[in-house]
């Protein structure tokens, strides 16, 4: 019972502890019913003597505050009113939005994933002992290899937990005050990670062909030459070769985002820009897409040349991601399963993306970008057709807000991997009544 004294009470002690109970009785911290501690307790727990506690006891029982009965104890009287502290008046909640069906950009459908090869992956992970040593390098060598063509000697892939972070530590391994290019349009999450560093952010344009050749001096440059955001150009292969020419006459490092390489629609995934240069070219990978983004793991394939700075990056900020994580992805990669989710997935969306191109692809006063590859469709067109498919149910962004550069056009970025078909039939059609009515 933590009654509470005034040192300053000159009152005798009785007084002052029956005063307290009362109290607490007001406020509400002794309820009717409450037991209350014996004489003996309180009398060891206040410091003073028994005799003081009974005979503050004795005037609160004839007050009616206390009442004692053989056998059960001392407590605040039963019949004493509960009345409980005023609570002050909650504040006016606004209506609750309608619940909208969300096409949000770039999330993959993650229910296949749960298979009994990934519990067993896990299962595997969490039987071994703990170390900080893992395969995972090894198995993403491999899965390089077989998915993306690309020969890599696994000393060069650091483990990270995804793209932002692999960015992260490549621009804090090459130093401070740096000039990085980015693709202008392009997609907005990398390019506030240079300037959250404190680097100078310098647009580069893009044109049908992807990014062009940059005109100034850059000490990197960010690019997605497989799947180009928000248009989804394949960069060909003269420009891919007068970038790497570029990139070796101005020393300048080239950073390549794998950006939905392994979901292309069209012929198979494009050849790596690594293996052009791989001496002036990192490549940014994660599982994101092909997993999911809750996974939070990735890698980096980096020159030989940056990584003892890497190392050193690594041992100054640590490994953000565990070793029981990579050690579940390396046994599920060893096993070929994610090779094997990654077609059924691409046959998936491949699916959902044709469903999107015969719904929105004839649409009047409206333009469909053709989507090789991905999880989202951008559709240009007026800007009226957000609040308009928000009234039937569908929420969709505008392609503003998923612009990284200048010029951005009127239209909307809309997603379409994580969506059932069902869903997805739906929304769409809501999508082109929308916009039908603009």
């Amino acid at each position: 019972m933590p009654l509470r004294f005034d040192p300053a009470d000159t009152r005798a002690l009785p007084v002052q502890i029956a005063a307290a109970v009362r109290a607490d009785v007001t406020s509400g911290a002794l309820l009717p019913g409450e037991p209350v501690p014996s004489t003996r307790a309180l009398a060891t727990q206040l410091g003073v003597s028994r005799g003081s506690v009974v005979t503050a006891y004795e005037q609160l029982t004839a007050e009616g505050y206390l009442s004692a009965e053989v056998g059960s104890g001392t407590v605040i009287n039963p019949r004493l009113p509960h009345s409980p502290p005023p609570r002050p008046e909650p504040a006016p909640q606004p209506t609750p939005a309608p619940n909208l069906l969300e096409l949000t950009p770039g999330l993959p459908d993650t229910a296949g994933i749960i298979t009994p090869e990934w519990r067993a992956a896990w299962r595997d992970a969490a039987a071994q002992p703990l170390s900080d040593a893992t395969p995972l390098p090894h198995h993403i060598a491999n899965h390089l290899r077989h998915m993306r063509g690309l020969r890599v000697d696994p000393r060069r892939i650091v483990i990270t937990a995804g793209a932002r972070d692999g960015l992260a530590l490549v621009l804090r391994t090459l130093g401070t005050a740096l000039r990085v290019g980015v693709e202008s349009p392009g997609y907005p999450s990398l390019r506030r990670v240079p300037q959250a560093l404190g680097h100078e952010l310098v647009n580069v344009p893009t044109d049908a062909d992807g990014v062009t050749v940059p005109d100034t001096d850059l000490d990197a440059l960010i690019v997605t030459p497989s799947h180009q955001y928000p248009y989804g150009a394949s960069l060909p292969a003269e420009r891919r070769a007068e970038l790497v020419a570029w990139a070796r006459q101005n020393g300048a490092l080239l950073i390549e985002d794998d950006f939905d390489s392994e979901l292309r629609y069209v012929g198979q995934p494009l050849p790596a820009l690594a293996a052009l240069a791989p001496e002036r070219t990192v490549l940014l990978g994660t599982f994101s897409t092909v997993i999911s983004p809750s996974i939070a793991c990735g890698y980096v394939v980096v020159p030989d040349g940056l990584r003892g700075g890497i190392d050193k990056q690594r041992e100054i900020f640590g490994q953000p991601v565990g070793t029981i994580p990579q050690a579940a992805l390396a046994h599920y990669l060893a096993s070929g399963a994610l090779r094997r989710h990654t077609g059924r997935m691409r046959r998936t969306y491949k699916r959902r993306r044709d469903l999107v191109a015969d719904a929105l692809g004839s649409l009047p006063d409206a333009r469909l970008l053709p989507i090789n590859g991905g999880l989202h469709a951008v559709l240009l067109c007026d800007p009226a057709i957000v609040p308009r498919a928000a009234a039937r149910g569908i929420k969709l962004t505008p392609l503003r807000e998923y612009w990284g550069g200048v010029d951005a056009e009127d239209g909307v970025v809309l997603g379409f991997g994580h969506l059932s078909d069902d869903d997805l039939r739906h929304s769409l059609s809501a999508v082109a009544a929308a916009q039908r009515e603009c």
